[in-house]
């Protein structure tokens, strides 16, 4: 019996971010695609608001959680966040948390 694209989704959706990656990166390989996102360019709608054409420059990091490998989490939230060990050990285990709010784009 063949896989149905619902199996495969919901199969997607378990999956660690880690194993993810390699799932990309391995379909990527395989078909000889890049899966980086499509980029539409169109103009604002005829009549449209000025501000929500506007693109968006800040941002909020927000972890929802931090799967499998804590320590990694850890790791990454003190560099972005300049936190001793045990501050960033509390903000990942406290998780869902905004780690970063106001952030730019760059």
């Amino acid at each position: 019996m063949a896989l149905t694209k619902e199996d495969i989704l919901n199969a997607i959706a378990e999956m660690p971010v880690m194993e993810l990656v390699e799932l990309i990166e391995a379909a990527e390989e395989k078909f000889n695609v890049s899966a980086a996102a499509a980029v539409a360019v169109a103009g604002p709608a005829a009549g449209g608001d000025a501000a929500a054409a506007e693109e968006k420059t800040e941002f909020d990091v927000v972890m929802t959680s931090f799967g499998g490998n804590k320590v990694a989490v850890i790791k990454a939230v003190r560099g972005a966040t300049g936190l001793g060990l045990k501050e960033a050990k509390e903000v990942v285990e406290s998780a869902p948390k905004a780690i970063k709010e106001g952030v730019s784009k760059d």
